[in-house]
């Protein structure tokens, strides 16, 4: 109990601090603190990304920064997707999904490591594959074939890696929506919390009907801490550089893929 105290705690610290990125740290916590396999971290680490999520996505609605429309289409195709991606968790060995939840981590950092070095750079330019545009005169989507096709194929992806690594899907969703619409980041940002709540709520259904054991008291605290957490880390965020936290956060999530591989190595 104080462990699955402590370290819903400590997710939640990085999640106000890092925004909602920092719910990648609830399954590597929950399998290092807890020693459990992935499998079974999944739907627990799922229901504190999606609490958080959702959280964010009711405050970003208010300010009507969410492309609803958009989301529910992703949420749609996502959903049943993670589906799928719960079975291949369930027919997976640990080491390989240990490993594939390393690469995913290095990605993020390298990501972030490479946003930190640019923050100078200027305002985002228009993308060469963006098919997804903004009509200036309503302020919404000019809905089409390819526009639908790429919110689809992104809230397809987003589900399968949630069904299969418990994560929240943000650093699917936003890269591509960056390069796929002309949304504004704030607007991306807030349309992808929407989608991460709807899709891990999927996740944890769909890991829970293929026979995944689910701790529900575990999973009820951790949570529980995590919002707390999450609470203290926002007050915090404020009195430091947005640049030194993504820095930070990039080098302890290198430091704990590290452990993931070693883990998976000497599994």
């Amino acid at each position: 109990m104080l462990v699955s105290l402590f370290l819903g705690a400590a997710v939640g610290a990085i999640l106000g601090l890092t925004g909602a990125g920092g719910g990648i740290l609830a399954v590597p916590a929950l399998v290092f603190g807890m020693g459990w396999p992935m499998q079974q971290a999944t739907p627990v680490a799922l229901v504190a990304v999606a609490g958080s999520a959702a959280v964010g996505a009711l405050e970003a609605f208010r300010k009507r920064l969410v492309r609803y429309r958009a989301a529910l289409l992703m949420a749609a195709l996502g959903v049943p997707a993670t589906a799928v991606g719960a079975r291949l968790a369930r027919a997976l060995p640990q080491r390989l999904l240990l490993g594939l939840f390393a690469c995913v981590m290095l990605f993020v950092a390298f990501r972030l490591l490479r946003q930190t070095l640019a923050r100078k750079a200027s305002a985002q330019q228009a993308s060469p594959l963006c098919v997804a545009h903004i009509n200036p005169a309503t302020g919404r989507f000019d809905w089409s074939w390819p526009t639908a096709a790429a919110l689809a194929a992104t809230g397809s992806l987003t589900g399968l890696m949630t069904g299969l690594l418990g994560v929240g899907g943000g650093f699917i969703i936003v890269p591509l929506m960056r390069k796929l619409t002309d949304v504004s980041m704030h607007g991306i940002v807030a349309t992808s919390l929407m989608v991460i709540a709807l899709v891990g709520s999927g996740g944890v259904l769909a890991t829970a009907m293929h026979g995944t054991g689910f701790p529900f008291e575990v999973a009820l605290w951790f949570s529980a801490a995590t919002a707390a957490g999450m609470l203290g880390g926002r007050l915090v965020s404020h009195r430091l550089a947005a640049h030194h936290v993504q820095a930070g956060f990039a080098g302890i999530l290198v430091c704990v893929a590290l452990g993931m591989l070693a883990k998976a190595v000497l599994a």
